[in-house]
């Protein structure tokens, strides 16, 4: 099998266990759940996933390949008014019923060691994310995107957990205020 395929099994696998660290968290989910969940042996699971962590590894790998398509779907308008559409994008996610919280933070709180793969991988999306707000930032001609982009960094964090903690009208209303001030011409 090529690099570029992947078995039905394995896809089954990853589904699940998305579906299942997102929703209850990578260490209450053990391996013998996620193999009778997703319908695969014990031995095709090994096969795919030779532990658990390279398993939630695979998870994190795979959630941001999914941010990346989605900020990559929305190519219309001008830098500015793209990164503003990645922002209204994640207070809606947030605000919605499923929202547990983000991803790649939970997954950190669960892996504190930032030499583990699971970290590294999580730092790899910050980076990347970081990256492409300094991107729009800088096509857009702002002044500063390097530093801009980090504080939209910060801003997204208080985002993800706000939503997960505050009420959403107040998260999403102290996010619009962070970003008129900090995208200020």
């Amino acid at each position: 099998m090529s690099a570029g395929t992947r078995s039905p099994a394995r896809t089954r696998v990853l589904e699940t266990a998305a579906r299942l660290f997102y929703g209850e968290g990578v260490h209450t989910v053990g391996i013998d759940r996620i193999i009778a969940e997703a319908g695969v042996a014990k031995a095709t699971f090994y096969h795919h996933f030779p532990s658990k962590d390279d398993l939630v590894r695979a998870y994190i790998v795979e959630q941001g390949a999914a941010q990346r398509g989605m900020a990559e779907s929305m190519r219309e308008g001008s830098p500015r008014e793209r990164l503003l559409a990645i922002f209204t994008f994640m207070c809606e996610f947030g605000a919605g019923p499923a929202y547990r919280g983000c991803a790649f933070v939970n997954t950190a709180a669960e892996y504190p060691d930032p030499a583990h793969p699971v970290r590294q991988a999580i730092a790899e999306h910050r980076r990347w994310t970081r990256d492409l707000y300094r991107d729009l930032l800088a096509a857009d001609g702002h002044p500063d995107p390097e530093r801009t982009a980090d504080v939209l960094l910060l801003v997204r964090d208080g985002l993800v957990v706000g939503f997960d903690l505050d009420d959403p009208a107040t998260v999403r209303a102290a996010v619009e205020t962070a970003l008129a001030r900090v995208l200020r011409p």
